[in-house]
């Protein structure tokens, strides 16, 4: 569906008159070898087109654009150079505007040097339809987010996001659409979403579940292959895992996957749907908020009470839901692994790549706008595996696009280097540079505050002092830290871990793990499940209610998994004694402990 809307008979901003087209590159018919991103729609305002090539021009995206009037229009891009934080002189990902086959105004993705509007100049329209082509130069990652066309001299398009909101909803003629009243609605789909929904549905209650990409999964997707880590069915109930074990590794069998879900009757799905907004009565959230990543319509979704599975909590940080982020001080909590000073360094993001050996010699291109290595500093491997981590020491959602684009600078400048330069180049003479995952896996960000703060002291004692402990965890505390020769090599802008393991829950001998500290599994109490502050709110996944340190073990798939079991259950405590999430530990945590015996049931 191509998204434009011509305006003729009235202003709809300042300046704006008549003839005004937007075009949301997303929306384009035929999209060619571009991607649509959406990793940055709450920092930037929209999904983009990304010609995300590995240094292979993409096929070109097209759509066709209707005008009722001829003319002359001036043509505005939104489109940045993302190599600016590093060199603004330098632009990687150039691309063309076409209009029926015919190259207008000069290369964009040169400039501005933050998301904004370049004039691509006065545009003759001398046919009332035309063809519009986004012509990749590099396949090094150019990217536009939209196009518009007016004949208001005066007019120059908003760029701020709200601004842009309110031109894009008038020009668009964007209406909210209502998808009626849930039980439960659930916000992200990887295993934590997933077994949240599935769980919940079984028990009667009516869902929906809102995702953010065309695939379930999350990080266990077919497009980000994260194995699912962390026992299942352990003590205290045996019976918690049933759901992950269904679904198994995502990525080994999506359609199986898919099937679960759509063979539930009391879930709806809803994918390439950006959960971006709330309705709020006091601390009480009434409804959702999600835009379409393709057409930019706004759903709305009436709900009982909300899981945020979204890792980033961004359903939480909008309902105002108090929140932690970064490594706390060991004064804090008291914690042995925790930094007695100040410290920004958190768990990185990872961009996967890899190269394929062909039959024939296969040609880079150089990259100086890139990571600059030498024999000393490169990295000689034909893959990139979850060790290559960026953002160490900067924000994992107001700075993500940030990190991405580093790393994507790392992986090319290393391979430039590799197949153009290094002494060893011969080796690496007939690979490809097959695949680099532009979307990052993300380890941390923000944690929604709960009844409880889970500590490593409560690690160390097993989680025993809590009355409500639900979820064993098995998996290590596994701190990622850059490593010392990476550090010295390029300060604050590494790209290399090591894993420090301080904890063995299953006595497996390692010989990375430190002596000190190590301890067995763990139970994670319900009351790290729902948000101290928004009284309708549960969390599952890499946002729950635990410091930094313990984090380190609890964002693992499967760990993650029985957290959305355990709070599908809970939802349905809750409506069925017309209570909300504190009131299913206060008065009827009973109830909750029979279903958590219970086998959830398969669907026959």
């Amino acid at each position: 569906m191509l998204i434009i809307l011509m305006i003729t008979t009235f202003s709809v901003a300042k300046g704006v008159k008549n003839n005004t087209i937007l075009i949301e590159t997303e929306s384009f018919a035929n999209k060619g070898g571009w991607v649509v991103d959406p990793q940055f729609m709450d920092q930037m305002g929209s999904p983009f087109l990304l010609a995300h090539g590995n240094g292979k021009p993409v096929a070109n995206a097209t759509t066709q654009v209707k005008f009722s009037e001829k003319g002359e229009y001036i043509m505005w891009v939104r489109t940045k150079n993302w190599n600016s934080p590093w060199n603004e002189n330098q632009a990687p990902g150039r691309f063309n505007i076409l209009i029926n086959g015919i190259k207008t105004g000069t290369e964009f993705g040169t400039q501005p040097s933050k998301w904004g509007w370049i004039k691509g100049g006065n545009i003759n329209i001398l046919e009332n339809e035309i063809t519009l082509d986004l012509q990749d130069l590099t396949g090094f990652d150019g990217r536009c987010d939209a196009i518009l066309f007016t004949k208001s001299k005066k007019f120059t398009p908003p760029n701020e996001n709200a601004e842009m909101e309110k031109l894009r909803s008038k020009l668009l003629g964007l209406k909210i659409i209502n998808e009626g009243d849930f039980d439960l609605v659930v916000v992200g789909a990887g295993m934590a979403g997933l077994t949240t929904s599935i769980t919940a549905a079984r028990l009667g209650l009516k869902v929906a579940l809102i995702h953010n990409r065309p695939l379930l999964g999350g990080n266990n997707s077919p497009e980000q292959f994260v194995v699912a880590s962390g026992g299942i069915n352990l003590l205290p109930y045996t019976k918690l895992g049933n759901v992950v074990a269904e679904i198994g590794n995502v990525y080994d069998d999506y359609g199986k996957t898919l099937k679960l879900i759509q063979h539930e009757n009391n879930i709806k799905l809803f994918i390439n749907m950006n959960g971006n907004g709330v309705e709020m009565n006091g601390k009480h959230i009434n409804a959702v908020y999600a835009t379409d990543i393709i057409t930019s319509k706004k759903h709305k979704f009436n709900c009982l009470y909300i899981a945020d599975c979204t890792g980033d909590a961004n359903i939480g940080f909008l309902a105002g839901a108090d929140f932690m982020m970064g490594r706390e001080l060991r004064s804090e909590y008291n914690e042995l692994l925790a930094p007695e000073v100040q410290s920004n360094l958190s768990l990185g993001s990872t961009v996967r790549w890899y190269a394929k050996k062909a039959e024939t010699t296969q040609s880079f291109p150089l990259t100086p706008w890139a990571v600059n290595f030498t024999e000393v500093t490169a990295q000689h491997t034909t893959q990139g595996t979850g060790w290559w981590e960026t953002g160490f020491r900067y924000d994992q959602i107001k700075d993500f696009e940030y990190i991405r684009d580093y790393a994507l600078r790392v992986i090319y400048g290393n391979w430039s280097f590799l197949k153009n330069e290094s002494k060893k180049s011969s080796e690496y003479s007939n690979y490809n540079l097959s695949h680099v995952n532009y979307l990052p896996g993300k380890r941390e960000s923000r944690r929604l505050i709960g009844d409880v703060i889970f500590t490593q002291n409560d690690v160390e004692n097993g989680g025993k002092k809590y009355n409500d402990g639900c979820i064993m965890a098995t998996y290590t505390l596994d701190q990622h830290f850059p490593t010392a020769e990476n550090t010295i090599y390029f300060p604050g802008e590494e790209f290399i871990s090591y894993q420090k393991h301080n904890f063995n829950p299953l006595g497996i001998s390692r010989s990375e793990i430190d002596d000190k500290n190590v301890n067995g599994p763990f139970l994670i109490p319900y009351r790290c499940l729902y948000s101290r502050n928004i009284d309708n709110l549960f969390m599952a996944g890499r946002d729950i209610s635990v410091t930094h340190i313990v984090l380190s073990s609890t964002r693992v798939q499967r760990t993650n998994g029985m957290m959305g079991e355990v709070i599908g259950m809970a939802a349905q405590v809750c409506k069925k004694n017309g209570t909300n999430p504190r009131g299913v530990y206060t008065t009827y945590f009973g109830e909750l402990k029979k279903i958590m015996i219970q086998k959830v049931i398969a669907v026959k």
